[in-house]
This record gives C-alpha cells, structure tokens and sequence, in this order.
C-alpha cells in the first residue's frame, strides 16, 4: 500500500467534517459499515483503524489503495454485491450527486442494511442561499457545471435533488425521513441572510412552507443526511 494515495477524493474539510458527524450517529459501537463509493480508501482507512468492521465497494476498485479491506467492484445503481441484512451502516459520501437512479441506490440499501440499521449520505447542499444565487445568475447550483454530454465516465455532478426530493425517494423504500447537518457554514449564504424576510415573504404567498428554508439548509455548504430503515421491502 502507498500511503499517500489513500487520500479523499472530496471537496477539502468534507472527510473531517464527517467522521465526528457519523460517530456521533453510531454512538462509537463498532458496527459493521459498507463504504460506498469508497474512491481511495481514506474514510475506509479511518473506519478500520478505529476498529469498525467495515467492507468497501466502488465503481473504481482499481483506484481504491488501502491493503487492508478489500474492494468490490460495484455500480450504485444497480444491485451491490452483498447478501440481505448485512449491514449496519452505509456510508455513500459525495456519490449520489454523481447517480440517476437514486431510487435503486436506496432499494439495494434497504435490501443490504439490517432492520433498524441506517444510510450515511453527504452531498453539495443545493438549497444554500449561495447556491440559490448561483443558479439565478447562472442556471447552475453550487457545485454544479455544465455537463460534457458525451463524457459517461459516472465522474461528473448530474443530479442536483434537494431534500424533500431525497425523502420522497428514501420513505417511498422504506426509510424515515432525513435527520441532517452540515460541514460548515458558508461566509456566502450567512451574508445573503439578508434576504430571510424576502424567503418567509414568499413561503407564505406560495404556500410551500419554511421546510426548505431552515437556518441550516440556507447556510451549509455539505449537507450529511441520516436515513434510518424502518421496514423491508
């Protein structure tokens, strides 16, 4: 194994922000984690050395460096080679903005995690203020670009989903709705507070609620939602 390319494959931050995040979620047991998506092996590395039974799978398994865990190859969107009830925990960090078929992703989720068990998601918080912004002027969220439109190498961000859009993928497979948190939050989004009373204003004329308009959601840069199995599918 070369140490140095078992590194994150993430925005800078996103890896540290996480890790209290999830075992703060876990309650520190040493449950047993599928890293999905798991690029070089670094969160997978952090898993095993502090003593989580943890296996990994990525679309990539040539790319992933950690000797000590294996890695299967493996497509998010379609069936993951594990057996039923396997897991306690899936960790899918900065994955689901790079998939389509984020209803497949939480049916094989549900099939693999044990009852009660839980999926561990980070992705670009698309409802920041700063995010907001960005695509009035531009058309796309934070963290989003125009897309090479021959290029399918499952690389790229295509799918921008907020969080009542999760959800309704998540419970419509047999999950609870999203506890969430965040990375940090963004200089951007807290300055453009300013427009708060513009937002509740147009909430209320609308009729959409303040759901999506939560402190947190307008301010975060990464959003880390917690999906809990509540029945099998």
């Amino acid at each position: 194994m070369s140490e140095d390319k078992v590194v994150p494959i993430s925005i800078p931050g996103i890896h540290q922000a996480f890790w209290p995040y999830f075992v703060e979620n876990t309650k520190g047991e040493k449950i047993k984690v599928l890293d999905c998506g798991a690029g070089h092996g670094a969160f997978t590395k952090k898993l095993f050395e502090d003593g989580y039974d943890v296996s990994a799978c990525d679309l990539f398994p040539e790319i992933f460096y950690y000797d000590k865990v294996e890695c299967k190859k493996a497509d998010v969107t379609a069936k993951l080679p594990y057996d039923d009830n396997s897991f306690d925990a899936i960790v899918a960090m900065e994955i689901m903005e790079h998939i389509q078929d984020h209803e497949v992703f939480f049916n094989e989720a549900n099939r693999i995690l044990k009852q009660g068990g839980s999926v561990y998601i980070s992705t670009p918080n698309v409802l920041s203020l700063k995010s907001r912004i960005r695509f009035m002027f531009t058309g796309f969220f934070y963290s989003f670009k125009p897309l090479e439109i021959t290029n399918y190498d499952g690389l790229q961000h295509v799918a921008s989903l907020t969080l009542d859009q999760y959800d309704y993928l998540a419970v419509k497979r047999g999950f609870k709705r999203a506890t969430f948190s965040y990375d940090k939050r963004q200089t951007t989004s807290l300055l453009l507070l300013i427009l708060y009373p513009f937002l509740w204003l147009m909430s209320i004329i609308k009729k959409t609620g303040s759901f999506h308009n939560q402190l947190n959601l307008l301010t975060g840069r990464i959003i880390f939602l917690k999906y809990q199995k509540t029945s099998s599918i």
